[in-house]
C-alpha cells in the first residue's frame, strides 16, 4: 500500500510540474542593455533595444507577460541554471560548447563577426598584419573563442566586460582593433560622432566552428516545453510582419539572415 501511495504521490507531483510548466503566463527574460543597438538602458533607466522588442513580441505572440532581467554578461548562463530568469534573449550564439549546459531556440537572429580599426591602421588585411597588435574583445563570447584559437599566438587580447569599455580604450589608443559583431561596432560606435576616424577591416568572419547557426533564445534543458513555444513565437512573429517591423526600426537590412 505504502508503495502505491508514493507512485500516486509522485505521479501527482509529475503531473502538476508538467502542467505549471506548460502555462507559461509569465516569463522571465534576461538581457544584458551593455550591447546597442540590441540591449542598452535608457536615460529613464528603461531596458531598450532589439532584443528587447524582440523579447516583448514573443511573449505576447505566446500569450505570456514578458518580465525583463538586467543581467551582466559574465553571469549569464549561470543565472539561468540558477533560475533566476527562465530564458535570455541577450544575442547570444548558438554553440556546441553553450548547448553541453543549455537548449536554444531556432535564430532569430544572424550576423558576421567584424575586425574595427582606426583608418590607415591596416591598409590591406592579413593575418600577418594583424601580428603585435592589442585587440580588444568582449570576454567569454564566441568572438573571444575565436580570437583567442585563430589569432591568440599572434595578438595581445584585452577581455572586457562589456564593448564600452573596449571603445573607450580604442579611442585612447590602449588597443588597436576591437573584434565584435558587426551589426554592434556599427551601431554602437562606428556611426556614431567617436567613430568617424574608423573603418571595418578583413573578411566577414561567420565560421560555424565558432559562430554557429546563428542567435537564439537559450532555456534550462528540462524546459523543452518553454522552447517549443518559443520557436513557435518566433515563426509567428516572422509571418505576421511583427518581426519586420521591428527590425526595420533598428536596421536598413535583413538581420535574419539566409
Amino acid at each position: 500500500m505504502k508503495r502505491i501511495l508514493t507512485l500516486v504521490a509522485i505521479a501527482l507531483l509529475l503531473s502538476t510540474g508538467i502542467a505549471q510548466a506548460k502555462e507559461w503566463t509569465k516569463v522571465r527574460v534576461a538581457i544584458e542593455g551593455a550591447y546597442p543597438p540590441f540591449s542598452q538602458v535608457s536615460p529613464e533607466g528603461e531596458l531598450v533595444g532589439f532584443d528587447v522588442d524582440i523579447a516583448k513580441a514573443l511573449c505576447e505572440a505566446m500569450g505570456a507577460e514578458a518580465v525583463l532581467v538586467a543581467q551582466d554578461w559574465d553571469g549569464m548562463i549561470p543565472g539561468l541554471m540558477a533560475r533566476k530568469y527562465d530564458t535570455i534573449i541577450a544575442s547570444m550564439s548558438i554553440t556546441e560548447e553553450r548547448l553541453k549546459k543549455v537548449d536554444f531556440t531556432n535564430k532569430y537572429y544572424q550576423t558576421p563577426a567584424k575586425f574595427m580599426v582606426k583608418k590607415g591602421l591596416i591598409p590591406e588585411f592579413s593575418p600577418e598584419a594583424l601580428k603585435g597588435k592589442v585587440v580588444g574583445v568582449q570576454r567569454e563570447t564566441i568572438h573571444d573563442k575565436y580570437l583567442t584559437e585563430t589569432y591568440g599566438k599572434d595578438v595581445d587580447i584585452k577581455r572586457y566586460g562589456s564593448l564600452d569599455e573596449a571603445y573607450l580604450d580604442v579611442e585612447a589608443g590602449r588597443i588597436d582593433i576591437v573584434m565584435a559583431d558587426s551589426v554592434a561596432l556599427m551601431e554602437g560606435f562606428l556611426d556614431q560622432e567617436k567613430g568617424k576616424e574608423y573603418e571595418f577591416v578583413g573578411p566577414d568572419m561567420v565560421d560555424p566552428k565558432f559562430f554557429g547557426p546563428g542567435i537564439g533564445a537559450a532555456v534550462r534543458k528540462q524546459d523543452s516545453d518553454l522552447k517549443d513555444k518559443l520557436n513557435e513565437a518566433i515563426e509567428t512573429i516572422r509571418a505576421n510582419g511583427t518581426y519586420e517591423k521591428i527590425q526595420n526600426k533598428y536596421f536598413n537590412f535583413n538581420v535574419y539572415g539566409e
